[in-house]
């Protein structure tokens, strides 16, 4: 079937069979060109999922989430205070912001040096959303993503913004979502798989109060703000585990470029 976008028209070539398998599913033949983009709150676990559903489309993965995480740990390296919009601009403008593609998942270089090291560091936790909502970092950052997108034709993208701003043609958008005490559950386990803390230490109510602090802020920042695109699939993570998000969202992705006519419209 036909596909048209702003960008040009393909063919999207699946599997015929209607059977409901993984295996099937993941047997069907790639698109020449597909964009997925995944968005939601913190803690959804949509960077992990993202990168397996990636993998099982055959297609690229673009951590957005990432990007900015970078800026703000470049800011705070740097020692830019966190309003400094113009400091802080320039600076990731100098880093030169690049993904290395060969690595799995893509490694993200700032002054031709990885920043993976630092991206999940409480400091960098506590100051991205702030960083994050500075227009002029938002505008070159989806700058980049855009050069990305149309450099990487066959791409899922992850962040709080894919579907609703920097993607809005985006061939399938998922919106994921989960209870604010479940995403603090999983932050503070992930925090003592990294051994950045113990259990003594790992107060969930204090980081289920900053999750939801910080749902505050990125819904009410006037740019690029954390929304549910109107013709996204909401998906609840809360109750599933990994394994069954990723497969729910690969049957959400191949179930949305069956139900599309040859205009690229979704069918009634």
């Amino acid at each position: 079937m036909t596909r048209t976008t702003n960008r040009e028209s393909v063919v999207i070539e699946l599997g015929k069979s209607s059977e409901d398998s993984a295996d099937h599913r993941s047997s069907a033949k790639p698109a020449p060109e597909l964009l997925v983009t995944i968005d939601g709150p913190a803690g959804t676990g949509k960077s992990t999922v993202a990168r397996e559903l990636a993998h099982k489309l055959g297609v690229d993965f673009l951590d957005t989430g990432a990007m900015y995480r970078a800026a703000t740990a470049l800011a705070i390296d740097a020692s830019i205070p966190r309003d400094d919009e113009a400091a802080i601009v320039k600076l990731v403008e100098s880093a030169d912001l690049r993904f290395d593609w060969g690595a799995d998942p893509p490694d993200l270089r700032a002054f031709a040096k990885s920043v993976m090291h630092r991206l999940r560091d409480t400091d960098v936790t506590a100051e991205v959303s702030p960083v994050s909502a500075l227009p002029g970092v938002r505008e070159i950052l989806v700058h980049i993503q855009r050069r990305i997108g149309s450099e990487h034709s066959r791409l899922v993208s992850e962040g709080r913004d894919q579907g609703s701003v920097v993607f809005p043609d985006a061939d399938v958008k998922i919106y994921l979502d989960a209870s604010p005490r479940v995403r603090a559950q999983r932050r503070a386990a992930q925090l003592l798989r990294e051994g950045k803390g113990d259990a003594a230490d790992v107060d969930i109510n204090q980081i289920e109060a900053e999750i939801t602090e910080r749902d505050q802020r990125d819904r009410s920042r006037s740019v690029g703000p954390l929304v549910c695109p109107k013709d996204a699939i909401r998906f609840d993570t809360s109750d599933l585990p990994q394994s069954e998000v990723v497969e729910g969202l690969l049957e959400i992705v191949v179930s949305a470029l069956r139900a599309k006519d040859p205009t690229g419209k979704k069918q009634g």
